[in-house]
């Protein structure tokens, strides 16, 4: 019985206060449970914001590069449309038409 007692007294557990550590878990398992499962939704939704927040910074990087895309397009048109240009491509396409010399006019009010 005296060579038990010397076993139980060099055990971890007897050290770490075996029953009162025992008695401690058993009577707040439920806010042990709570605070793990806690951990674990803060640790998933940790990770999901930061795939969100990897989707959006590339979403804003593509926004960037359609908008300059768009505005590159934009002054394309622009230059195309001017007069000048106009006139030149009836030119160059071999159309026989000519500048109006008369503004236009409505013919119904």
């Amino acid at each position: 019985m005296n060579r038990m007692n010397k076993k139980k007294r060099n055990s971890l557990m007897y050290y770490l206060g075996a029953s009162v550590l025992k008695d401690f878990v058993v009577k707040h398992t439920k806010m042990i449970m709570l605070i793990v499962i806690l951990l674990f939704l803060y640790i998933s939704n940790r990770y999901a914001c930061g795939i969100k927040r990897n989707e959006i910074s590339f979403l804003q990087e593509e926004l960037r590069m359609v908008k300059f895309e768009a505005q590159a397009i934009s002054a394309r048109l622009t230059g195309y449309t001017r007069p000048s240009q106009v006139e030149e491509l009836v030119k160059q396409q071999g159309l026989d038409l000519k500048k109006a010399k008369t503004p236009p006019y409505k013919l119904r009010k």
